[in-house]
C-alpha cells in the first residue's frame, strides 16, 4: 500500500522531468526566428541588455548602487530571529536596517551606514548599529510593519523610532548623537520659563518633585523618541503657573503647549512612562486639523498614525465647511489624522486631487488608509459634524466600501492587446476560464513607451489563442485591489483557476521571446501559437514552419 502511494507521488514528478528533456518548443523557435521585438526608439539598448531598470515609485531618489568602492562593514551587526531580542535587551541604544539584498537604495546606504557604524565605535558602550535581511527573516520585518526597503529604526530601551533624515553618515552620526544627548532640559526661573513660551511654538512641560530619578529618567527618555517638539522638566510652582498648571495638582503632571493651535494647552493624564508620553506627544503635536503644504506632507505621511480624513476644499469656500470639519476632529484626536486640501492650490491642492480621483470644485471628504493598500472612501450626504463623525468612526471600524479610480469603458476593445479599466478588469483580468496577462503602465513612463510596440506584437503573436488574454491598463487613472502596480511598467500574470492567488509578478527582459516563456511556463491551458498562413510554390497557402526564415531581424543569433 505503502509503495503505491509512493509511486502515485512520483508520477507527476516523472512526467513534468520528462516532457521537455526531448521534445524542443517549435513556438519558441518560431517566435525567435520571427519576433523582431527590438523597438527603433530603444537609444539605450536597455532590451537587447536585459535591464528592466523599473520607473520605480520612489520618484524624488536616483540612488545608484552600482560601482560601489569597497567598504568595511565589520561594525554593522548582523540579526536575525535567533538573536535580535538578546541583542537589544543589552544595550538601550541600536539603530536597525531592514534590508533586501536585491534592493538599490539598500545597496548605496551600506557603504554610509558601515561608515556611521565605524565612526560610533567609541560609543559602543550606549550604541550600536545593525542590519536585518528583511527577506531571510520575514518574522521580524512584519513585527515591526516594514513596508519598503530600506527601513530604519531607533531602538531606545526596546522601543521603536523611525528614521526618516537623511542616508548619510554625517546625518545618521549627528541624529543619533543627539538622542544621546540629555533629552530633556531644566526650567529653574520664571524668566527661563517666559523666554521658551515666546520662543517656540510647541513644548512640553514636565512638572516634577525633583529634577533627578525615575520620573525625570521617564520623560528624557521620551524625548528621545520624538524630534519635533522640545522637552523640559520644572520643580519651581511658580514655572508650573505660567503653564497653567496647579502648583498644588499631584505631581508628576505633564503639559504640552502650541501657540499656533485652537487647542493650546493639552494635559497628560497617563501612566508616565516614556512609551505613553511619546505616544500622547505623537497624537497631539499637530493641529486638529492640519492644512496640507509642501512644509507639513512629512509630518502628515511619517506619522505613526496613518489613517487620515481628508477635505478637500477651494480656498474661497474654507471658511464656510473648516469650522465644521475642526469640531468633528476634536473626538477622533489620536486615532485619525484631519487633513485640509486647498483643491485649487497649483503646487498641492491640484496634483493630490489628482492622485486620488477627485474633479471638479464640489467639497469633498475622502477617508484614507494611507498604508500600503492605499484604500479610499468617500463620505456621502451632508457635511455636518454629525455626519463626518459617523464616517470616521465607521472608517475606524472597517465599515465602508472602498471606491477605485476608472476611466469609463473603452468603446470598442476588439484589438489585439485588450484595453482594461477599474470597471472591466474583473471580466477581463479575472475570468477564471483564461490565462491572463496585465501590463500596467504609465503614460509619462519612459520605460513604457519602449515596451509598447513589443507588447503589441506579443498581443499580435498571441492573438489566436482564445484561453489567453493579453492585456493593459493605464495605472495612473485605474486602480483595482487585485492589479497594484510596484513602479511602471509592472507586468502581471494571472493564470486561469487561480484568480483568488496574487498574480506572478514578471521580472525578466522585456522581448516577445521571454514573455512568451514566462506564459508558457506559467499558464494553466496549453496553447500553441497560430502561425499566419504563407503561399507555397504551388500557391496554396500554408503556415510558416521552424524551418522557415522570416525577412525580420533574426533574433535567435543575437540571443
Amino acid at each position: 500500500m505503502a509503495t503505491s502511494r509512493s509511486l502515485l507521488l512520483l508520477l507527476p514528478l516523472l512526467l513534468l522531468l520528462a516532457a521537455p528533456l526531448h521534445a524542443s518548443d517549435d513556438d519558441l523557435d518560431y517566435l525567435i526566428d520571427n519576433a523582431d521585438d527590438i523597438p527603433a526608439n530603444d537609444p539605450d539598448g536597455w532590451l537587447q541588455e536585459g535591464s528592466p531598470d523599473d520607473d520605480d515609485d520612489d520618484l524624488f531618489h536616483q540612488d545608484q548602487a552600482h560601482d560601489l568602492p569597497p567598504f568595511d562593514e565589520a561594525h554593522v551587526v548582523v540579526l536575525s530571529t535567533a538573536n535580535f531580542s538578546d541583542f537589544l535587551a543589552a544595550r538601550r541604544h541600536v539603530m536597525v536596517e531592514f534590508y533586501a539584498p536585491w534592493c538599490a537604495h539598500c545597496q548605496a546606504l551600506a557603504p554610509d551606514y558601515a561608515a556611521a557604524a565605524a565612526e560610533l565605535v567609541p560609543l559602543a558602550h550606549e550604541v550600536a548599529l545593525a542590519k536585518v535581511d528583511a527577506t531571510e527573516d520575514t518574522d521580524l520585518a512584519q513585527k515591526y510593519d516594514v513596508q519598503g526597503f530600506p527601513t530604519i529604526l531607533f531602538f531606545i530601551d526596546g522601543v521603536p523610532k523611525d528614521y526618516n533624515g537623511a542616508r548619510t553618515k554625517e546625518a545618521i552620526v549627528s541624529w543619533i548623537n543627539k538622542k544621546l544627548g540629555p533629552g530633556v532640559h531644566n526650567i529653574t526661573t520664571v524668566d527661563e520659563a517666559k523666554k521658551i513660551l515666546t520662543g517656540e511654538d510647541k513644548v512640553v512641560l514636565a512638572v516634577l518633585d525633583s529634577l533627578s530619578g525615575a520620573h525625570s529618567n521617564e520623560i528624557a527618555a521620551a524625548s528621545r523618541l520624538e524630534d519635533a517638539v522640545n522637552f523640559y522638566q520644572t520643580s519651581d510652582p511658580d514655572v508650573a503657573k505660567l503653564f497653567h498648571i496647579d502648583p498644588a495638582a499631584n505631581r508628576p503632571s505633564l503639559v504640552m503647549l502650541k501657540k499656533e493651535d485652537e487647542e493650546k494647552l493639552t494635559f497628560y493624564d497617563g501612566q508616565f512612562k516614556a512609551s505613553a508620553i511619546a505616544e500622547f506627544v505623537s497624537a497631539n503635536k499637530l493641529p486638529l486639523v492640519i492644512t496640507l503644504t509642501q512644509e507639513t506632507a512629512p509630518s502628515i505621511f511619517d506619522n505613526p498614525i496613518k489613517k487620515q480624513i481628508l477635505l478637500f476644499v477651494v480656498a474661497n469656500e474654507s471658511s464656510k465647511i473648516l469650522p465644521t470639519f475642526k469640531e468633528a476632529a476634536k473626538s477622533f484626536k489620536g486615532k485619525l489624522l484631519f487633513v485640509f486640501v486647498e483643491r485649487d492650490n497649483e503646487e498641492v491642492g491640484e496634483p493630490v486631487s489628482n492622485y486620488f480621483g477627485i474633479t471638479g470644485q464640489e467639497t469633498t471628504v475622502l477617508a484614507y488608509t494611507g498604508n500600503e493598500d492605499a484604500r479610499k472612501f468617500f463620505l456621502d450626504g451632508e457635511m455636518s459634524v454629525e455626519n463626518i463623525k459617523r464616517f470616521a468612526e465607521n472608517f475606524l471600524e472597517d465599515k465602508l466600501t472602498p471606491f477605485y479610480k476608472s476611466e469609463p469603458l473603452p468603446d470598442s476593445n476588439e484589438g489585439d492587446v485588450k484595453i482594461v479599466v477599474g470597471k472591466n478588469l474583473d471580466q477581463i483580468v479575472l475570468d477564471e476560464s483564461k490565462d491572463a496577462l496585465l501590463e500596467i503602465y504609465a503614460p509619462w513612463c519612459g520605460h513604457c513607451q519602449a515596451l509598447e510596440p513589443t507588447y503589441n506584437k506579443l498581443g499580435k503573436h498571441l492573438r489566436g489563442i482564445g484561453s489567453l488574454v493579453i492585456a493593459k491598463m493605464d495605472g495612473t487613472a485605474n486602480e483595482h485591489p487585485r492589479a497594484k502596480p510596484d513602479g511602471f511598467p509592472t507586468i502581471l500574470f494571472y493564470p486561469a483557476g487561480k484568480k483568488s492567488f496574487d498574480p506572478i509578478v514578471f521580472e525578466g527582459d522585456r522581448t516577445v521571446v521571454e514573455m512568451y516563456k514566462f506564459i508558457k511556463k506559467h499558464a494553466s491551458i496549453p496553447f500553441k501559437l497560430t502561425r499566419p498562413a504563407t503561399k507555397t510554390e504551388d500557391g496554396q497557402s500554408s503556415t510558416s514552419s521552424k524551418g522557415e526564415r522570416s525577412s525580420g531581424t533574426n533574433l535567435k543569433d543575437e540571443l
